[in-house]
């Protein structure tokens, strides 16, 4: 009972991250939907039974339902939650086909389906800087007060009150933003404008490659230069600033994402540190308790579901079929051939879409239930 106590908030943390995000994913496409004239049937957060739900004025059943793992808008015409047209759309009568999505033009169509993941990246964007102009940005200054013997920065030549002006042609403003840099860099040679007793030069560092262990026991390889800062200040921002550190906050984040996975498809990074459901569980349980008061833990939950936000937004531009990124695949073969994709090749790559997803959630979920957390967390939970 007393894992319990201590460990209640995992679930809840969780059901409240993807509940939000699903909700803002899903109503980026119904808001546009709306604002193209398409009548949306079904607005659903989660899948399988309705638990409860309700009517609008237009004619939408908005429902949550019992598996929380995701949600869906079913617009008009469509014959189930991917989008797909029903068999007997064809018949429609015309006054219907004016308030069906697959009648619109092809470019409210892109819109439309484009404006679930817009909508994570907007709400990460504003979220940060909302968060930024009301605490201010931690941040240390990207000075090294001391350089590790035979560390890459040693040997690049680095010395103690240097400062990193910018790597690989990037601006740094701070220690972690270079840090973020480093990480991601694996066995690759760095350009760092340093600047050194009023003058800059030109250094090329090659992080050290290492691998991290956290405190749940996840391993994963990260770039290490060998420098540390032991400084420390609070940058507050207005409205321009915070958002502009905001969109270069998240576009750090986007990149990073991409380099990580082509990385793992290169396999100079190890897929096990590939996360699926359970992960984000366990994260959002983490950072629901990190804090030392509720404004903390809440501070930090929100901090995490904007990361999450971010990842969503982009995973849902995979041109994977199933995802959002298929079907602008789709619309792309269209505007190119002038005519529809036929419903035999849409079926068939929704199809592999829906396969290489399983198979994705499947190996996701293995890594899970093979990080050394996952034990101690099930024993005791049932001890």
């Amino acid at each position: 009972m007393g894992f319990l106590a201590e460990n209640w908030i995992y679930l809840p943390a969780f059901v409240a991250v993807i509940t939000v995000l699903v909700f803002v994913h899903e109503y980026g496409h119904y808001k546009v939907a709306r604002l193209c004239g398409v009548k949306v049937d079904v607005f659903s957060i989660g899948f399988g039974k309705e638990l409860f739900g309700w009517y609008d004025r237009n004619g939408c059943r908005w429902k949550v339902s019992a598996i929380p793992f995701g949600g869906y808008v079913k617009f008009h015409g469509d014959a189930g939650v991917a989008s797909n047209a029903d068999k007997d759309i064809a018949d429609m009568p015309e006054e219907e086909r004016r308030i069906s999505f697959h009648f619109k033009p092809l470019w409210q169509r892109a819109a439309i389906v484009v404006a679930g993941p817009a909508a994570n990246y907007l709400f990460a964007i504003v979220a940060m800087a909302i968060l930024f102009m009301a605490l201010g940005q931690a941040q240390t200054p990207a000075v090294a007060t001391s350089v590790l013997e035979d560390s890459a920065a040693a040997e690049a030549g680095l010395l103690p009150g240097d400062r990193i002006l910018s790597v690989d042609g990037d601006d740094i403003h701070s220690f972690e933003e270079l840090r973020q840099h480093v990480m991601v860099g694996l066995d690759e040679p760095l350009s760092m404008v340093v600047e050194r007793g009023g003058e800059t030069l030109t250094l090329s560092v090659t992080p050290n490659v290492i691998e991290y262990t956290d405190g749940d026991g996840n391993t994963q390889k990260v770039g290490q230069l060998g420098i540390r800062s032991d400084q420390r200040e609070f940058v507050q921002h207005g409205p321009i600033s915070a958002l502009s550190s905001a969109v270069d906050q998240t576009w750090f984040v986007t990149t990073a994402t991409l380099k990580g996975v082509g990385q793992m498809i290169s396999g100079a990074r190890d897929t096990s540190e590939l996360s699926g459901p359970l992960g984000i569980l366990k994260m959002s349980g983490d950072a629901a308790k990190r804090g030392e008061s509720l404004t903390d833990n809440l501070l930090s939950l929100f901090n995490f579901m904007i990361f999450v936000s971010i990842s969503l937004g982009l995973i849902n531009l995979f041109p994977v079929p199933m995802l959002d990124g298929g079907h602008l695949v789709f619309y792309l073969f269209e505007a190119v051939l002038g005519k529809p994709v036929s419903e035999k090749y849409m079926e068939f790559g929704f199809r592999i879409g829906l396969t290489l997803v399983l198979m994705l959630m499947i190996f996701a979920t293995w890594n899970d239930l093979n990080k050394p957390w996952i034990k101690d967390f099930f024993t005791g939970l049932f001890s």
